[in-house]
């Protein structure tokens, strides 16, 4: 086994690519202030639909104390675990936030997974965004807000990981063949007593439905 990599500390203005091999990761610490980015997550909590996650696990339906909410046009429905997402409409923030990450990802988006974690006993377990509604293609672009967390990448093959730590208004752009090569998680602490918030911008592949 490779041995782990952790980013302790911001990595600065300039975009980092932190995986080794086997496809990208930008990390862009401040794309957002502290001060906007607690008022982007009040904004979301309260005006957004959020429900407690269901999965499919082991053939029985699992609900999880995360919180999560699906936006995206229309036509972005989307299967999670065997469990069907239809879309909630953009809000005037998220077509903001949506906006700013379309710009420093060269890419667009039109759907998003929100989760709220309400502390460090939430986390995401080890996995890939490889649905097969998603544009292998296109990249997934992921900001942050709220508590700083803890985040992990673990190779498929030789199992090398790399962690580095979100911060409040960062983003994390995930490029293709990411997918494909690496797993990633969101650990969980037993130190984190804050609410973290993470949106997910994905490229839903419509033509397929």
């Amino acid at each position: 086994m490779m041995q782990s990599t952790l980013f302790e500390t911001p990595l600065g203005d300039t975009a980092v690519n932190i995986l080794p091999k086997d496809g990208g990761a930008h990390y862009y610490p401040k794309v957002f202030t502290e001060q906007d980015s607690i008022k982007l997550m009040g904004q979301l909590q309260a005006s957004l639909k959020w429900e407690p996650e269901q999965l499919m696990m082991f053939g029985k339906l699992v609900t999880t104390r995360r919180k999560v909410a699906w936006v995206g046009d229309p036509q972005c429905s989307y299967t999670y675990s065997g469990v069907q997402k239809i879309p909630q409409a953009w809000t005037p923030h998220l077509i903001l936030i949506k906006e700013q990450l379309e710009k420093i990802s060269e890419a667009e988006f039109n759907s998003c997974l929100l989760n709220l974690y309400h502390d460090g006993n939430d986390g995401m377990g080890w996995h890939s965004d490889d649905e097969k509604e998603l544009d292998p293609l296109s990249p997934i672009a992921s900001l942050s807000l709220g508590a700083q967390r803890k985040f992990a990448f673990r190779h498929k093959k030789d199992k090398e990981t790399i962690s580095l730590f979100l911060e409040s208004g960062s983003a994390l752009i995930m490029y293709a063949p990411t997918q494909k090569y690496w797993q990633h998680a969101l650990l969980k602490t037993k130190t984190v007593t804050d609410i973290r918030m993470n949106l997910t911008f994905r490229k839903i592949n419509t033509y397929a439905k």
